[in-house]
């Protein structure tokens, strides 16, 4: 079996893009390690399924490094929606992640292939919420 196991996001800060993937979007913070040239090893996931089985892909925060990689802070897709938050139920997901202060684009519109809406992290990438039609 392959898979896409780690997506790395360029990040300003290790503890506020922490806070804010467990906080707002309620991650889970699988890791959190130091390394020897000060940079940390940090994986944040949206969670394991109710059986505890590994849920897919995870996202590592990486610390801009240097003036090239803090230019991408934020814009790592050109302005494109990069990420795709997939829910079981995107009614209650969505009503959490607002009143956790998550900046939505848009309201929630029905498409063919599921119920979805934009929105941002905190340094300004977009993510679609989806939860995927049944079927």
């Amino acid at each position: 079996m392959r898979r896409v196991a780690l997506v790395t996001l360029v990040v300003d800060d290790y503890d506020e893009a922490i806070r804010f993937y467990t906080e707002a979007l309620g991650f889970r913070l699988v890791e959190d390690t130091g390394r020897p040239d000060g940079s940390r090893w940090v994986v944040v996931a949206p969670g394991p399924a109710e059986d505890g089985r590994d849920t897919g892909t995870a996202l590592l925060l990486a610390r801009a490094k240097g003036e090239r990689q803090r230019t991408r802070i934020g814009d790592q897709t050109g302005g494109r929606v990069g990420f795709f938050l997939h829910t079981d139920d995107f009614a209650r997901d969505h009503a959490r992640m607002r009143a956790a202060g998550v900046t939505f684009l848009e309201e929630p519109r029905h498409e063919p292939y599921g119920t979805v809406a934009v929105f941002q992290d905190l340094y300004g990438n977009r993510w679609d919420l989806l939860q995927p039609a049944a079927g």
